[in-house]
């Protein structure tokens, strides 16, 4: 696509918009706008390369564009992408752009509810461990596609084997992205107000797989009802390799204290060190995954044995006093808080609370076995707790008083565990943030 004399917009800055504007700027777009509604801090330097920054405002959308790059951020469901769209302005994300643009690559595509950011880093691991520096890791888990095209000249290379985190709102404006390998992790309720219900949620997720060939692999979730059902509704049109933890018929499967993909065993079960059946499926995800895209089973052994996991999610911080503590703080909906429940049998003081979301507690409250406190705190924090336990809750501020009260109930062999079952934005910037700020607590005790 020629990009110079046309007229593009860009809705939405942060990493994303910027990594968008940099490649458009380097592939000769000489007629950018970006609309923001925050503070710009590279104004100077947007305005020096001829982006034209405007206020987000009726009018802005009102115009005819030649492409819009939305960020992930702003909902599909908005009024004025609705509108752009009916107009026929092809409105996308910065994802298509750098597929549109980079030479042809190795995309392995994770997506689904729960378990991508760590499905995204252990594959990436293993490719690294057999590609070197030609393996990258991007999208949804921090660096934006277009910024790894333009840092490891991926406009004039081909061929590097890229780890991809996507989430429904990048997907939902796809065109023409297609990865080598995809897969849908899981499907549970979630971002529903975001993408205007349920169904939206679920059926962007699909479109991961919309644009895979026959040679392509999708990696189809055995256990998942709601993955089955939408995959049947939104057929898959490629190589189907399946997978589960419970069932003996998949291709991948678990069988005596083995993962075994294709009738070959791969992992030794006994020197997995991630805890939790979660993270069994999201090694075997990128076992499945990575023996497809050519890496060795003896380099998948060595780095899933020596994985220690992602930051954020079940991340063991500190023992005091026989009390273990735990960051979950990616746990931003009540399936990821269920999967911490079940990585633990007993004594589990549970640190619930933040944006109200408005999810349902009761799934949640079938896996409280294990727990022995539930302490609520932030905007969220009563909703949540008392939903959960009732008058039992114990109810605080914010995160920091939370700790210090889990620190008076806990007891050598207890553990606390910070699973919030819903989003940050009541007190922090995102879940990195409140990760970060719950283990220098922990740490400062």
């Amino acid at each position: 696509m020629e990009f110079k004399g046309k007229n593009i917009l860009i809705i939405g800055l942060a990493r994303s918009g910027m990594a968008a504007i940099r490649l458009l700027h380097k592939l000769g777009a000489d007629r950018i706008t970006l609309t923001e509604k925050k503070e710009i801090k590279d104004r100077e330097y947007l305005e020096s390369i001829g982006v034209e920054i405007v206020p987000q405002t009726d009018e802005v959308f009102e115009k005819d564009y030649d492409l819009v790059i939305k960020n992930p951020g702003v909902p599909p469901v908005s009024p004025f992408i609705r509108s752009m769209k009916e107009r026929g302005i092809p409105v996308i994300t910065e994802i298509e752009l750098a597929f549109m643009t980079a030479r042809p690559q190795h995309y392995i595509a994770i997506t689904g509810t729960n378990g991508k950011t760590t499905t995204t880093t252990l594959v990436y691991e293993c490719l690294k461990k057999a590609y070197g520096d030609r393996a990258h890791v991007c999208g949804n888990i921090g660096t934006p596609l277009c910024e790894a095209v333009l840092e490891y000249g991926l406009l004039e290379d081909e061929g590097h084997y890229i780890s991809l985190e996507i989430s429904q709102a990048q997907l939902v404006d796809i065109v023409t992205f297609r990865p080598d390998v995809s897969v849908v992790v899981n499907l549970t309720p979630d971002h529903i107000d975001s993408m205007g219900g349920l169904d939206n949620y679920y059926t962007a997720k699909t479109r991961v797989y919309l644009n895979m060939k026959e040679d392509d692999l999708f990696l189809m979730n055995g256990d998942d009802e709601n993955v089955k059902e939408y995959t049947e509704r939104y057929p898959v049109h490629c190589d189907v390799q399946t997978f589960s933890l419970y069932r003996d018929d998949t291709d991948a499967k678990l069988s005596g204290g083995w993962m075994v993909i294709n009738g070959e065993p791969v992992i030794d079960l006994s020197k997995v060190t991630l805890p939790g059946m979660h993270n069994l499926q999201n090694i075997m995800i990128a076992a499945c995954a990575c023996l497809r895209e050519g890496v060795s089973a003896e380099d998948i052994r060595e780095t899933v044995y020596s994985f220690k996991g992602v930051e954020h999610r079940i991340e063991f911080t500190r023992e005091l006093d026989g009390v273990r503590y735990y960051n979950d703080s990616k746990a931003t909906n009540t399936d990821a808080t269920i999967t911490a429940l079940k990585s633990f049998d007993h004594g589990v003081i549970l640190l619930v609370g933040g944006f109200e979301k408005g999810l349902a507690m009761d799934e949640v409250k079938k896996y409280l076995g294990c727990v022995k406190k539930v302490i609520g705190y932030g905007f969220s924090g009563r909703r949540i707790a008392t939903d959960l336990v009732g008058e039992d809750a114990l109810i605080v501020n914010d995160l920091k008083e939370a700790v210090l009260k889990a620190k008076e109930y806990a007891v050598s062999g207890d553990t606390v565990l910070l699973s919030p079952s819903t989003s940050s934005f009541d007190q922090y910037s995102g879940f990195e943030e409140r990760g970060r700020h719950f283990k220098e607590i922990v740490n400062s005790l």
